[in-house]
Order: C-alpha cells, then structure tokens, then sequence
C-alpha cells in the first residue's frame, strides 16, 4: 500500500472530485484514477460509487478512510520521531575509554556534557586502547576514547583530541641522572626496561625505535597501567617511557639523542554506524577540550 494512493483517495474523498483532487495535488486525472484503481486492487472492493454526475464514497469508502487518515498520521509522527533524534539528546551513551585516559583527561569533559546533557545516561566501559578499538569495530560501542592506532584502521574513523608525548625517564635518585657522559639507546637496551606490553600502541611505538637501532629491550617487568610504570620506575627497578603528563618529582627525564614519537590520543568512531545524538554531542564537548599541545 502505497502512500501516494492512501493521499490521493483523502484528497478525492474529503473533495468529492477527481479534478479537484488532481488540481490539489498538482496531477492529471487519470493519474489520481490510476491511485484509486490501485487501492481499489488492493482492497478487492470499490471505494468510491459515481453516481450521475456525483463522486460519493462506497461503503467501503466509508469505513477505509479514517484507516488512511491513521496511516498517514503515523507516517508523519514516524519522520517527526526520527527529524527529532538529531535535536533530542537523551537515553543511553556507551563509551570506552581506558584507565589512563580516565584519570588525567576525562573528568573536566565528561563534567561539561553531564552539565550541558543531563537526560543522557552514560555507560562507561574502561578497557585497554587495542580493545576498544575491537569494541567500536564491532559497533558495541559507539565511541572510544583511547590512545589512537598509530598504523590506523581502513574500518575506523580517528580525530585527535590531545597529543601525548612521551619521555624516557628513570628514578631521580638514579646514578644516571647525576653521571658523566652522554646517553644513549645501547645504554639503555643493557638496563631493565618496565613498558607497557608490546603489544600495545604505546609498547609498539618504543619497540620499533630500538628495532630501528637494532636493538633489543631486556624488559623486566610489564603492566598496561602506566601509573604503576611509573611507582615502579620511580622505586629504582628500570626505566621506562611513559607521557610527559606523569612526570612527578620522583621520576627524572632521560636526555636521548633520540625521542620517542608521541602518542596520540582522541576519538575512535565507526563510519558504517550512525551516530546517536548523545554521541553526536559528546564528541562536541570532547572537541571543546581539543589542545595543540601539553
């Protein structure tokens, strides 16, 4: 049943005419018979009876329209609903995001959306950034926000929120921070490394700078918490990379003739999903938080 036909039958109907009908809906007569006819096809009976010169609705005529009438209310309320979903910012919101993230970025974002959204209900899941990448992949959530691939995914879409750039750094109390002499990798490939693992973008990043050097990491311990990296380096057990932004006076910058390219972190969305408008919104806060550099 077409939507068309169910409009030019209430047209003739409420006009008592076929040029009438046409005229209103800017159609010849033969296509507004052609409607009729169709409806008529479909309902096995006849909805209108001429009668001399008269138009009058059947019987069936008579009992279909306000049905017609429904259908096209609902067929309005429909496109309203769905007009209304990109102004309407309420219901549930899944996001993931990872622990680091959570601790030190989040809190003045999320502060402002629930400020700005408070009909929009959150549900926070914290995982590592490789898995919530998978999470936004297989479009159970509608958005991350982690620290970004750095090879990226054909399959995601990325926007950069924060640069995060990262440092070597040992124990302050370290004998390498008061020595003689210059630093370098092979130094630090002969010591015992606390990294995140190497799997991970962050692991990845610092593999593949010794790997250009033809270098091996001897890691001695590993955890994806960069907070206990970071008790760890500070407790005199190696050294590690971790960002800038967890530099405490218990941690020293290691100087290097070469740096560790900076990890990045922002956005993770899927480009075959729509998104909500709670999404939507959330995204423009998280951009209002968006800085050029640390």
């Amino acid at each position: 049943m077409q939507f068309a036909d169910l409009s030019a039958f209430l047209t003739v109907y409420e006009s008592g005419s076929v040029s009438r009908a046409a005229e209103s809906l800017h159609l010849t007569q033969p296509a507004v018979t052609r409607r009729i006819q169709s409806l008529e096809l479909l309902l096995g009976t006849r909805l209108f009876d001429r009668v001399g010169k008269k138009l009058i609705p059947s019987p069936a005529g008579g009992v279909f329209v306000e049905h017609a009438r429904r259908m096209l209310a609902a067929r309005e309320d429909a496109r309203r609903a769905i007009a209304d979903l990109g102004e309407v910012v309420a219901g549930p919101l899944r996001l993931v995001t990872s622990h680091h993230i959570g601790l030190h970025r989040l809190a003045p974002v999320l502060k402002d959306f629930a400020r700005g959204y408070p009909d929009v209900t959150l549900d926070i899941q914290f995982e590592d950034s490789e898995a919530a990448h998978d999470l936004v992949r297989d479009a159970s959530h509608e958005l991350a926000v982690v620290t970004l691939d750095p090879r990226g995914s054909a399959e995601l879409h990325y926007e950069t929120v924060w640069p995060d750039p990262l440092e070597f750094v040992i124990a302050a109390d370290h004998p390498l921070v008061s020595g003689p002499g210059d630093l370098s990798l092979d130094m630090l490939a002969d010591m015992p490394a606390i990294l995140p693992g190497l799997s991970t973008y962050t692991g990845r990043l610092v593999l593949a700078l010794f790997s250009t050097h033809r270098l091996q990491l001897k890691t001695s311990m590993s955890t994806n918490y960069l907070e206990t990296i970071g008790m760890l380096v500070a407790a005199g057990l190696g050294w590690s990379v971790l960002p800038r932004t967890l530099l405490s006076s218990e941690l020293a910058r290691l100087q290097l003739p070469v740096s560790v390219p900076a990890r990045v972190l922002g956005a993770v969305t899927n480009p075959t999903r729509t998104l909500s408008a709670a999404a939507t919104a959330f995204l423009s806060v998280l951009r209002s938080h968006r800085t050029a550099v640390n």
